[in-house]
């Protein structure tokens, strides 16, 4: 009686238990980029320390991480790009080009949500709870990953671009405390790739959201990216912590 019984026990015990064979709850994978110099400003460096003279590199590397990810991410996945718009304006004055329009070609190319940034403030803003245009969709942020100049301490959404060596936007590791941890997955993957956030930057990350960030010690290189597929390299000496 019982071995008759058995596989109908069996299939009684699966259906009571759903979220077994129910498929994860897609997400958000956030990616943001920090605004290029200005050529005028980058030309006062002696030519060895000339590094962001290409309007692209922070678009471009950012273009080519969601190429990457999108086919492998689950159905239903919401994909947002947010870029510091400041530094692209002004560098379009400065080479008549229409650089927002292009950002926005990506937009359209890769079906992604653009949210335009003005500070750091706008950042810890979106994570939280969206922006006023662009409110978040409520699912969990299953990825954020950073693209432009930082240092050890923080991100440097603009660089080189109002003023000459100094940032005038930026997201310091004291503010991250100010992020809400639930916005974030269990596990959810988190890089910055721009240079130094593995030697501070990334304790207070994991610190404010419970989420791991893996950082360079030492800087990266985004020169020479088109012999690379775009993708951000390390530069001598250096490597990546988490």
């Amino acid at each position: 009686m019982l071995r008759r019984c058995a596989p109908w026990l069996i299939l009684a015990w699966l259906f009571a238990l759903p979220s077994m064979a129910r498929e994860p709850q897609p997400g958000e994978y956030i990616l943001c980029s920090g605004g290029p110099a200005l050529r005028q400003w980058e030309e006062l460096r002696s030519p060895d320390m000339r590094h962001d003279r290409w309007w692209g590199n922070f678009v471009r590397s950012a273009r080519v991480r969601f190429e990457q990810l999108q086919p492998k991410a689950k159905a239903g996945t919401v994909w947002t790009w947010l870029v510091y718009r400041g530094g692209y304006e002004r560098r379009a004055r400065e080479d008549g080009q229409p650089l927002v329009d292009f950002c926005k070609s990506v937009r359209e190319k890769f079906h992604l949500n653009l949210v335009w940034l003005d500070t750091g403030e706008d950042l810890i803003r979106y994570i939280n709870q969206g922006s006023a245009r662009q409110p978040r969709a409520g699912l969990p942020i299953v990825g954020f990953e950073y693209f432009g100049h930082s240092n050890k301490h923080c991100f440097m959404l603009d660089y080189s671009s109002s003023h000459y060596a100094v940032s005038s936007a930026w997201l310091h590791e004291t503010d991250l405390a100010r992020l809400d941890r639930r916005a974030f997955a269990r596990r959810a993957y988190c890089q910055s790739w721009g240079c130094h956030t593995g030697e501070s930057m990334s304790r207070f990350w994991k610190r404010a959201t419970g989420q791991r960030m893996i950082g360079a010690e030492g800087k990266t290189d985004y020169s020479n990216g088109h012999l690379r597929n775009w993708q951000v390299a390390l530069a001598e000496g250096a490597r990546w912590v988490r």
